[in-house]
């Protein structure tokens, strides 16, 4: 029995992905098979290349492409994580993967999502409003931004 593959994407240094696949190598239970960032000089590109893992830099455009879609389907993937990304996931990407990405949010949503709400913002914005509780919140990605 093969292993699922995983694709995650990310837009800056990457520590979910980090995190997401160190356990991957400690575990065996899943493959990350590519990482697709939209930024050039983030900092997962050079995880993935530290670590052999194909990556794919893109721009928003590509997201609905059909020749990116395709290129993504050539990995088999089980599941697409969104661990940092930070543009919206279009509609043709969606239907193509459906009910097979998620999104990783670092706050216990409804709180603190939304425009400028990621990374370090999310967790300053929990401390100044001096909450007692905080989580993360993993949800499938589709059409209902």
């Amino acid at each position: 029995m093969s292993i699922p593959n995983i694709i995650i994407f990310a837009s800056g240094g990457g520590s979910n992905a980090k995190a997401i696949h160190r356990y991957s190598i400690e575990t065996g239970r899943y493959h990350v098979a590519a990482i697709v960032t939209n930024k050039a000089t983030a900092g997962v590109v050079d995880f993935a290349n530290t670590n052999n893992i194909p990556v794919h830099i893109i721009s928003t455009a590509d997201l609905d492409s059909t020749e990116f879609i395709n290129q993504l389907k050539a990995y088999n993937p089980d599941l697409i994580v969104l661990a940092g990304f930070l543009k919206k996931i279009t509609l043709p990407l969606i239907q193509a993967f459906e009910n097979r990405i998620i999104n990783i949010h670092p706050s216990l949503l409804p709180k603190y999502g939304g425009h400028g709400m990621y990374g370090k913002y999310v967790h300053e914005a929990v401390v100044a409003a001096k909450e007692s509780i905080t989580g993360i919140t993993i949800h499938y990605v589709n059409e209902f931004y």
